[in-house]
């Protein structure tokens, strides 16, 4: 499928896993919903909602003469239903899995880390499984925000479905606002050049 507009801008769709409802909101497993809409905030783009049942905003990064856009969504289903709407919205946009970016919470990564990757397995996490599934690949480009794994015996489960601690929350906005950058960085210059600059050392 052809992932260019007419006009020649490149467009992506850039989504943000989580659950929905205030309840969960600033679980930590959100995160991925927070930093789509740092990006849309960013680009000045409200979102409203559509009919893949998702709410989904529209922005422009780049220059005027070589314009990226990017299509934000935030699923309305809870995690582990995601790839439906994911799916709906790749069909609605007609882009190629090589034009989506998931941005999701990561155990296997310390908190306060972003890990960039295309491919592989879901690690467990029941949104990326149910994504690959729906859309019959993998192949996505995924910008992984470490939440960490939990303390002592509490299970990972219950974990995830609370906010951060008072600690975290501190540092939480410059987590949030590297990754919108990595998400930017991705769209326009490539994962290479993304995970140069993200995959620090530490």
């Amino acid at each position: 499928m052809n992932a260019e507009l007419s006009s020649g801008t490149t467009q992506w769709l850039v989504v943000g896993l989580g659950n929905p409802g205030p309840d969960y909101a600033r679980n930590r497993h959100n995160v991925g919903q927070m930093v789509v809409d740092e990006v849309a905030s960013r680009l000045g783009a409200p979102f409203k909602s559509h009919r893949a049942h998702a709410m989904v905003a529209s922005g422009r990064l780049g220059s005027v003469l070589d314009p990226t856009r990017l299509e934000l969504a935030k699923p309305l289903s809870f995690m582990n239903l995601s790839g439906g709407p994911v799916a709906a919205l790749m069909k609605y946009f007609k882009l190629d899995v090589s034009r989506l970016i998931v941005v999701h919470d990561e155990l296997d990564i310390p908190f306060d880390t972003l890990r960039l990757k295309v491919g592989g397995g879901h690690g467990g996490h029941n949104g990326i499984r149910d994504i690959a599934a729906a859309l019959g690949t993998s192949d996505f480009a995924r910008v992984r925000v470490g939440i960490g794994r939990p303390p002592g015996r509490q299970p990972a489960a219950d974990f995830v479905l609370h906010d951060f601690s008072s600690a975290e929350r501190s540092a939480l906005p410059n987590l949030i606002s590297d990754a919108a950058d990595a998400v930017e960085q991705v769209a326009i210059e490539g994962l290479a050049a993304a995970q140069l600059r993200f995959h620090t050392a530490g």
